[in-house]
């Protein structure tokens, strides 16, 4: 399955490259953190590391590690506004529950 990013997500993330003035792409991944067990960690990528897996979907690249994976696999990154607030929101089909505060999720 992997990970994929929505038309919206794709244009966001594209915009913040450009603005960067450098990077492959984003790299998503999960650490343990929260209330709820794990939190999603999303940053530039300039290179690449030699055990990432890559997806690609409307132009952006998304590097994911294996060990993050197992809690990805299926994710798709959209980018969402919501009145005076905007932001990247994880659709990920594995997700069983999360904390009160949307901080943090649990598998």
């Amino acid at each position: 399955m992997g990970v994929s990013v929505t038309e919206a997500a794709a244009t966001h993330v594209g915009r913040q490259l450009e603005k960067r003035g450098k990077g492959q792409g984003i790299r998503l991944g999960v650490r343990t953190s929260g209330c709820s067990g794990f939190s999603y960690v999303l940053e530039f990528v300039d290179e690449a590391q030699a055990d990432d897996e890559v997806f690609e979907s409307h132009g952006v690249r998304i590097y994911v590690d294996p060990k993050s994976l197992i809690y990805l696999d299926g994710t798709e990154l959209d980018f969402v506004r919501e009145g005076v607030n905007e932001g990247l929101a994880f659709n990920n089909p594995n997700v069983t529950g999360e904390c009160g505060c949307g901080e943090s999720f649990n598998v």
